[in-house]
């Protein structure tokens, strides 16, 4: 089997090659050529030590020498040169005490996690191939180097890792490493609140993020998000609804494009629900308040897992806004734009995704109010109705050449003018708007 690689890594193989050492791609990026993906990024093995690495190169920078690994600069990019290695005893469940070096290509490939990871290639020997992972490729299978156990033991990331790549692949478990993970999640609070957030991440953007199933198949959500093991478990009986809360969540994480805060968002918008849960004497059940509870759970979520403010902001007001808490009518989707601001767009990707995890009924009534708060919208932009502060007639300025004090009364009759021009669009001409605040004043 042949492999594109660019131009640099070949010229780091051949020159490695060249001084009497060995060398190939390694990892994702030969999996990802076989499969016709582009790999983000090319790692390179080889039989020289970090320090002949460095004598063969101009520009190297130490990323990782105490574990064998020196990147290359060239072109601009950098590409990370590690030694054939054998890894120490894992005492974190995430690193490798210490490691030693190897000679041996398939002692280093034998500490990789999946078969899949663990080939390697060179452009004049081909595809290095020890552990069948050509074969789980052609089937389409996630199956651990060696003993699955051994390989969660020394990095117990690797329980998310499977789940990940499944998603990324489209790829099942195989059943020894599926049998794994639900024997050793707990090993996962030995890992970095950070480090899991990377991985789900990865899982929610994936082709495939109804595959986070498969996590709380596993056991997983229980150790890292017990929240959704909740949403699972509550039913849902109403003319709106024909599956659990957690099965509506999955279901709707496939209506919406691989976007990082819209997939967090669907992941939690209704996970408020089961706290909020009433049911009638017929058995119909109801979730009232459940869009602000949700808000709530997924801010706790988000900084459990270490996300950046800005994350958090967008994801919990989406949630806050995707059952609408606004009237349907231009004067509503203006003060919602007010909110939400460069979100709005946003805003109706998440309820239209909504709308379609529900049921037949529930998208006769919700995509045809989606449609007009969307032309509505639409309407507004167009119109250029002012929606913001930034958009009035008058600003602070114009308030104090009226005779306003400087201080928070601007602030407050600013806010007011914006108030009465969302009311009506009209309204916002600067004589208007100064006479407005005078009679305010005045009152």
């Amino acid at each position: 089997m042949k492999i594109n690689i660019p131009p640099h890594v070949k010229t780091i193989i051949g020159r490695l090659e060249a001084a009497g050492f060995e060398a190939y791609a390694v990892g994702g990026c030969v999996r990802d050529s076989i499969l016709g993906r582009t790999p983000e990024d090319w790692d390179i093995t080889t039989s020289a030590k970090p320090e002949q690495v460095k004598a063969l190169f101009a520009r190297t920078v130490d990323t990782g020498i105490r574990h064998g690994t020196v990147t290359v600069l060239m072109g601009g990019n950098g590409y990370e040169v590690t030694t054939y290695r054998i890894d120490g005893e894992y005492r974190d469940g995430r690193h490798p005490k210490n490691v030693e070096f190897t000679a041996s290509l398939k002692e280093d490939l034998r500490r990789r996690d999946f078969t899949i990871n663990a080939m390697a290639y060179n452009p004049g020997e081909g595809l290095i191939d020890v552990f069948g992972g050509m074969d789980d490729l052609k089937a389409g299978v996630i199956r651990c180097v060696g003993s699955a156990r051994e390989r969660f033991k020394e990095d117990a990331l690797r329980l998310l890792r499977a789940v990940r790549f499944s998603a990324q692949l489209g790829f099942s478990i195989e059943e020894e490493t599926e049998q794994a993970v639900r024997a050793m999640t707990s090993r996962l609070e030995m890992i970095s609140r950070e480090r899991i957030r990377a991985e789900l991440d990865k899982l929610l953007t994936s082709p495939h993020p109804e595959y986070f199933r498969k996590a709380w198949e596993l056991g997983i959500t229980a150790a890292i998000m017990p929240e959704f093991d909740v949403a699972m478990e509550t039913p849902q009986r109403s003319l709106y609804h024909t599956m659990t809360v957690g099965e509506h969540i999955l279901e709707t994480l496939k209506w919406v494009r691989p976007e990082r805060v819209l997939r967090w968002t669907m992941l939690f918008h209704d996970l408020g629900k089961p706290q909020m849960k009433s049911e009638d004497p017929d058995g119909t059940i109801h979730f009232y308040g459940h869009a602000e509870k949700s808000a709530k759970i997924a801010g706790q979520i988000m900084k459990r897992l270490k996300f950046d403010n800005a994350a958090i902001h967008d994801v919990t007001l989406l949630v806050t806004f995707h059952d609408f808490p606004f009237g349907i009518t231009p004067k509503g989707v203006r003060r919602a734009m007010n909110r939400l601001g460069e979100l709005f767009p946003l805003l109706l990707e998440v309820c239209t995704a909504d709308s379609m995890g529900k049921s037949r009924y529930a998208q006769e009534t919700y995509l045809p109010k989606v449609a007009r708060v969307r032309a509505y919208y639409e309407e507004i932009k167009k119109a250029g109705d002012c929606v913001s502060l930034k958009d009035l007639a008058i600003h602070g300025g114009d308030l104090i050449a009226a005779g306003f004090k400087p201080g928070k009364e601007i602030g407050k009759r600013l806010g007011e003018c914006l108030d009465a021009v969302m009311e009506d669009p009209g309204r916002n001409n600067r004589e208007y708007l100064i006479e407005f605040c005078l009679k305010k004043r005045r009152s």
